[in-house]
């Protein structure tokens, strides 16, 4: 134990000393040994207010301390890490002018089922890794239903995008149901603001087109909404969107069955489907069933409400 310590503590200064910010928030919070949460309520007591979502962000380097706007929240950390004054701030570095916006993830950095979502985007003449490029989403609303029987039975999707280029016409969208599951069995349906194009499904992976009335201008905000129904009939562990580009908010709900309520519901980021939670909350339903889990802004990765039926 004394020797891992003094691994940590050699790291930490060397990180302070090199950086990255990232680096250096990592090692240290892990010297420390606090869970974001404990970090977020140490901050909190010297009224330093700070998301648990963001201090993730920065120690993963997904998303990076803004220098005009959060050097008093980089100071309370070293105070409460116990690092010297101005180590981290440092890192911060200069103001970042002119930046550009970031390429977007690939599904394989994502997902397990990222070749197959691959293959399902070429089959529709689509590049996986330019896919929807043009189109910043700037606010998703989802509701998913939960049947009775634990199964996930619609998904009711509400999109807010802003187009980047002149003439897109169609956003790409990609459904992945349960491994195991039947894309067979999924239907989809186009709402507002489009109507449904060219469907692909392979194993539990459906790709699927949803194209406007007209061309879009630069600029431009395009509103279109669209329902998934999976009829697999498997129980339900959880729903997760995919980001592969910075979003605006999210807000996810469930409708739940009052008659068979899970055990437990956790609120959670992750940056891959095959890494552990990078953000992890327990959330409680209201008594019409519904439980909701809002992001006030998405870095690439995963997010959803996971369940526990037992």
């Amino acid at each position: 134990m004394a020797e891992r310590r003094r691994a940590l503590v050699d790291q930490l200064a060397d990180a302070l000393r090199r950086g990255p910010f990232h680096t250096a928030l990592r090692t240290a919070i892990q010297t420390r040994g606090l869970s974001l949460a404990r970090l977020r309520a140490h901050l909190g007591r010297m009224d330093v207010r700070v998301a648990e979502s963001t201090l993730s962000y920065w120690q993963r380097g997904v998303r990076h301390p803004d220098p005009l706007h959060a050097l008093g929240t980089v100071r309370a950390l070293e105070t409460v890490l116990g690092l010297p004054p101005d180590s981290l701030v440092v890192l911060v570095g200069p103001p970042q002018r002119g930046r550009g916006r970031k390429p977007n993830a690939s599904f394989a950095e994502l997902i397990t089922a990222g070749p197959t979502t691959r293959d399902l985007l070429r089959e529709l003449g689509v590049d996986p890794e330019q896919v929807n490029a043009d189109l910043e989403v700037r606010m998703i609303t989802e509701r998913v239903t939960i049947g009775a029987d634990r199964s996930q039975g619609r998904v009711e999707t509400l999109n807010a995008s802003v187009a980047h280029a002149e003439g897109i016409d169609r956003y790409v969208a990609v459904y992945h149901g349960e491994v195991g599951g039947d894309a067979e069995k999924v239907r989809v349906s186009a709402g507002d603001g489009c109507r449904l194009g060219r469907v692909r499904r392979e194993a539990h992976v459906v790709v699927f087109e949803l194209v406007f009335d007209r061309r879009l201008a630069k600029d431009e905000t395009v509103v279109l909404g669209y329902t998934v129904e999976d009829d697999t009939g498997m129980p339900c562990p959880g729903y997760y969107r995919l980001f592969r580009a910075p979003s605006g908010p999210f807000l996810l709900q469930y409708q739940l069955p009052p008659e068979n309520l899970p055990a437990r519901m956790v609120q959670e980021v992750r940056s891959s489907d095959a890494l552990p939670p990078s953000l992890s909350r327990e959330l409680y339903c209201d008594r019409g069933g519904v439980v909701s889990a809002y992001y006030p802004g998405m870095e690439p990765g995963i997010a959803g409400i996971a369940l526990e039926w037992e």
